[in-house]
């Protein structure tokens, strides 16, 4: 039986009738000594000779599809083919005892033909071993399989590596003719009857990829981990750092020996049970960094070329790890979105509040990929961003990738970036706002993890914050009061929503001058009684201001110096946070050995009056005292800052995720960048 194509529709006596790719209505249906085909019709019988089955679309003849030949092919190279594969073995069919069955994971494109065979012949080294016959017919196909053929030259070298991480290419079955329409087939390994992708399909597979992989104490080590089992959390963590860092040893093999991949996907992904890595599948794409006319003196555009490719591979690598982590992705619906969001030019530091809005966190996957990703300050979130970077320039490559946190156990001490650093302690004070309990704790915590952000934050001259401060933010936490509805009986009830702070740049001021909107939704609940599901009458108030950047500085002040004036720096005890930093372990992060006395901070200078708009559905649009109440309620509970936005003093820290500004009374407000069509879904 052939597996052709990656659609099957399965027919009489449970052997292939069909392919659902392409169209494809003649495949091969059997094995026995008289074989038939489907023509769409009826089965009809065709010659024993394996170099006569062929395989076409509906309507057109298997000489028509390979008569698709590029300009190269129609002059032909002035070397035969031997001479060109003499590097490998060529196999006669005679060879192999073709098997009647073909694993699903083995499925390949509509111009293949995909045969599982033992071989036969006492004479070869892979006497009475199972291999893949790949029968390629179209024209680009035959290109891909003599591309997979050629590029082990440059990989034989390191035959250790290649036998280990790489999809092994035994040799090939060819057939001449005067036309020059000959048959070929590529021979290959066969490593396991699945895919990463249809391992990732099963039910079960969590459990029987730890048994393929025989994990124990012993080889968990090589991942820096010293313990097997534990809870399904820790579990798929452990198995899925194993898989990427032998993925990324596998990617960077080809990467320095000048190659890209090109084609990385779970598809073309298999867990081998022999030897237990992953290979990266048929190199018929692979692609060299350096085409040989490049001209020597054109280094730099053999370097963007080099570069490029790396930064593909990579990005294909993300998508690899997102899907084995969030298992939703596997969702055609959901991966088109979360691709979309990545092709209009969003940070990818900016996935998880993305995220958060089209996974379920309910569901056992969802809840379990993002416990993995927030694990060790969020170090997931941040490799992922790395590896999805929307500027080639900056993804990350795999040497880095296998040293970061996320890739490495415990038992493996790694010295983090300052960027990682910073990363966790945004990632951490994001997890603490959303436990919702704002106790002493929490919200001294809070406080600590912030006033250490604003320490090492990046950006300090207006001039870096022109471009990253533009966009939307979610207000998350305020240092200062917190009034909810709890103790109070107040005349309007209203349950506040998501607040949004969005700025933009002004488009009608010569000076760099930004619109600062503040937007607040709520639900007003009108009568004595709480609704059970909290549902009301909607309302929104939005704020309107002009503000101009200019540079100034945060002045840590000690607690003896207090004096009834106001200073910026009035609600910062120096010597309160001088404790906190050298008992805390963030406090090795600090490049400071003692608390400075000021920090450089971005001044907030109001160039006009505030706009205040308040919008209410019906039926209390009409009722001018209720709207009143309901401002002052408002007022009440959200930060004064995000009322009167002029009360909005300075900007303490800022990068493509996560900003924090400080109000007139010291009080600090976290945020983090929303997503730009959120409202849209």
């Amino acid at each position: 039986m052939a597996l052709c194509g990656a659609g099957l529709s399965w027919g009489v006596d449970g052997v292939e009738a069909g392919c659902s790719r392409r169209n494809l209505s003649t495949v091969l249906v059997g094995l026995g000594p008289s074989r038939s085909y489907f023509n769409g019709r009826s089965l009809v019988s065709i010659p024993r000779q394996f170099g006569k089955l062929w395989c076409c679309s509906s309507g057109k003849s298997g000489s028509a599809l390979e008569s698709k030949v590029g300009p190269d092919a129609k002059n032909g190279p002035s070397v035969s083919l031997e001479e060109e594969l003499e590097h490998v073995m060529r196999f006669k069919m005679s060879d192999f005892k073709v098997l009647n069955s073909v694993s699903i994971g083995l499925g390949g494109r509509a111009d293949e033909m995909v045969f599982e065979a033992m071989v036969k012949d006492p004479k070869s080294p892979l006497n009475d071993t199972k291999v893949v016959l790949r029968r390629l017919t179209s024209a680009q196909a035959k290109r891909r399989g003599k591309r997979a053929i050629e590029v082990l030259k440059k990989l034989v070298c390191r035959k250790i590596m290649y036998y280990s991480y790489s999809m092994q290419v035994h040799g090939y079955l060819s057939s001449s003719k005067e036309n020059g329409h000959g048959s070929f087939t590529l021979v290959h390994g066969y490593h396991g009857s699945f895919s990463l992708r249809h391992w990732l399909q099963q039910s079960d597979w969590l459990p029987t990829l730890e048994a393929t992989l025989a994990l124990d104490e012993e080889s968990v080590k090589r991942v820096g981990d010293d313990t097997i089992g534990g809870p399904a959390v820790s579990r798929q963590s452990r198995l899925i750092r194993i898989l990427m860092r032998d993925l990324l040893i596998g990617v960077n093999y080809l990467h320095s020996h000048g190659l890209a991949h090109t084609e990385l996907r779970l598809e073309n992904l298999h867990v081998s049970p022999v030897d237990r890595h992953i290979k990266v599948g048929i190199l018929g794409n692979a692609a060299d960094f350096y085409e040989e006319s490049l001209n020597v003196g054109n280094a730099d555009s053999g370097m963007d070329r080099r570069e490029m490719m790396i930064a593909f591979d990579m990005r294909c690598v993300g998508f690899i790890m997102a899907k084995m982590v969030l298992r939703e992705l596997m969702d055609p619906s959901i991966f088109t979105k979360f691709k979309s969001f990545l092709t209009k030019g969003n940070d990818p530091s900016c996935l998880r509040e993305y995220l958060l809005q089209i996974l379920s966190r309910n569901s056992p996957s969802g809840s379990c990929g993002f416990q993995i990703l927030d694990r060790n300050w969020g170090a997931g979130w941040n490799l992922l961003s790395l590896l999805l970077a929307t500027k080639p320039s900056e993804r990350i490559r795999c040497l880095d990738a296998l040293r970061h946190p996320f890739l490495c156990g415990p038992r493996w001490r790694v010295v983090p970036s300052m960027d990682i650093i910073r990363w966790g302690l945004g990632s951490t004070a994001v997890r603490i706002t959303e436990e919702y309990i704002y106790g002493n704790t929490q919200r001294s915590r809070l406080a600590h993890f912030i006033g250490l952000m604003e320490m090492l934050n990046p950006h300090s001259k207006p001039k870096n914050w022109l471009e990253l401060l533009p966009g939307k933010w979610r207000l998350l936490y305020c240092t200062g009061r917190h009034i909810g509805l709890t103790l109070r009986s107040p005349p309007a009830r209203a349950l506040i929503g998501n607040v949004h702070l969005t700025i933009s740049r002004a488009t009608d001021s010569t000076t760099p001058t930004f619109r600062f909107t503040s937007d607040i939704s709520f639900t007003v609940m009108v009568g004595p009684q709480w609704p059970h599901n909290k549902d009301g009458t909607l309302g929104k108030l939005q704020v309107n201001s002009l503000f101009h950047l200019s540079a100034g500085r945060q002045i840590y002040i000690k607690e003896e110096t207090t004096s009834g004036k106001f200073s910026l720096g009035q609600s910062i005890d120096r010597d309160a946070l001088l404790r906190k930093i050298s008992t805390g372990k963030w406090g090795k992060a600090i490049p400071y050995k003692e608390l400075p006395s000021s920090l450089p901070v971005v001044k907030f200078v109001s160039d006009d009056d505030i706009e205040v708009t308040l919008n209410l559905d019906e039926p209390l649009s009409r009722d001018v005292k209720m709207a009143g109440n309901i401002v002052q309620e408002v007022r009440m509970q959200v930060p004064p800052e995000m009322f009167d936005l002029s009360k909005l003093v300075c900007g303490t820290y800022v990068d493509s995720r996560l900003l924090v500004l400080r109000g007139v009374s010291g009080s600090a407000l976290f945020f983090t960048r929303s997503c730009s069509d959120e409202g849209s879904r």
